[in-house]
């Protein structure tokens, strides 16, 4: 194995999508404009919490909270991509790659933690409501924030210092847009088991248990809801958890599939497609998928358009 001052001297080559030449300016607009939308969408979420006194409660905190990691989420990988794709600069120091995916998973494991969170928020407010403000006050919100936050630490830095171990005889090429954990692993020349192990248990311990957190928690809450008497009832209960449910699906769903399988079934091609949809998409429909379901945050954020509109004339 080599040794450490020789791997810092080195760097990785991101493939990208290298294999369409004639399409990178075209992907370099579109990945912008990506990146701008699911900025500027995020951010209107908290800023809407932020200066708008009645969504100072537990579940706005959470959706601001999460649109807040949901920025850094994506500039963790979208920056680079474009310079890749504007300068034709592909290459990563060992140094950067171990920041990008160290900062990747740390974000990915707290947003799994944090969805759990967020359904367990909702899972007091229809099943315990009378209790809901004495359950989820400010000292519990804090602590379930800076457990994802710990959580995703401890999980990230595992990975990051176990990949990093590895050795690569040479190999430089990483058939990805960001450093993640089966490309680095699928160039490895040094043995992978116990990294495959850490890696298949990390996926029970941090994916597959949030997973089955935020599933009982609505396995309870559509109990709850099912004995709700009134027509109207039973839908306004259903629509504060539509949005989160489906953002939910949409992120295990690909999360699983891409880190909860043997190395055996890696497939690059295949897995960028899959890495894109938990890494740009759903950080780019997050805010569509709650504001345009949620009246309350629709208000907000036209408040302080047109607050923003009037200052700027």
């Amino acid at each position: 194995m080599r040794n450490m001052s020789e791997t810092l001297m080195e760097e990785f080559i991101l493939v990208g999508f290298s294999e369409a030449p004639t399409l990178q300016h075209f992907l370099f607009s579109v990945f912008l404009f990506i990146y701008i939308i699911t900025v500027i969408g995020n951010l209107s979420i908290i800023l809407a919490y932020r200066f708008s006194s009645g969504l100072h409660t537990p579940m706005y905190f959470f959706l601001a909270n999460f649109s807040f990691l949901e920025i850094c989420y994506i500039s963790t990988t979208v920056p680079k991509l474009l310079s890749s794709l504007l300068l034709g600069n592909k290459s990563i120091s060992f140094l950067g790659c171990v920041a990008q995916m160290f900062c990747f998973l740390l974000l990915g494991g707290t947003e799994c933690y944090m969805l759990a969170a967020m359904a367990y928020d909702r899972y007091n407010a229809i099943c315990h409501p009378l209790l809901y403000g004495v359950v989820m006050n400010k000292r519990t919100c804090l602590g379930l924030i800076a457990v994802s936050w710990i959580s995703g630490a401890i999980n990230s830095l595992t990975h990051v210092v176990l990949t990093f171990t590895l050795s690569f005889c040479g190999a430089k090429t990483i058939n990805h847009f960001f450093c993640d954990i089966p490309p680095l692993l699928d160039m490895a020349c040094s043995a992978t088991e116990i990294n495959e192990i850490v890696l298949l248990v990390a996926c029970g311990c941090v994916i597959v248990s949030a997973f089955l957190l935020t599933i009982t928690s609505y396995v309870h809450i559509i109990s709850a809801v099912l004995n709700i008497k009134s027509t109207s009832g039973r839908k306004k209960a259903f629509s504060t958890c539509a949005s989160h449910l489906i953002v939910v699906t949409m992120f295990y769903g690909s999360a699983i599939f891409m880190y909860f399988r043997p190395k055996s079934s890696y497939s690059m091609n295949k897995d960028r497609l899959i890495a894109a949809l938990y890494a740009f998409i759903a950080p780019l429909l997050n805010p569509f998928i709650y504001s345009l379901r949620n009246n309350d945050v629709k208000v907000a954020v036209k408040k302080i358009l047109c607050i923003v509109f009037l200052v700027q004339r």
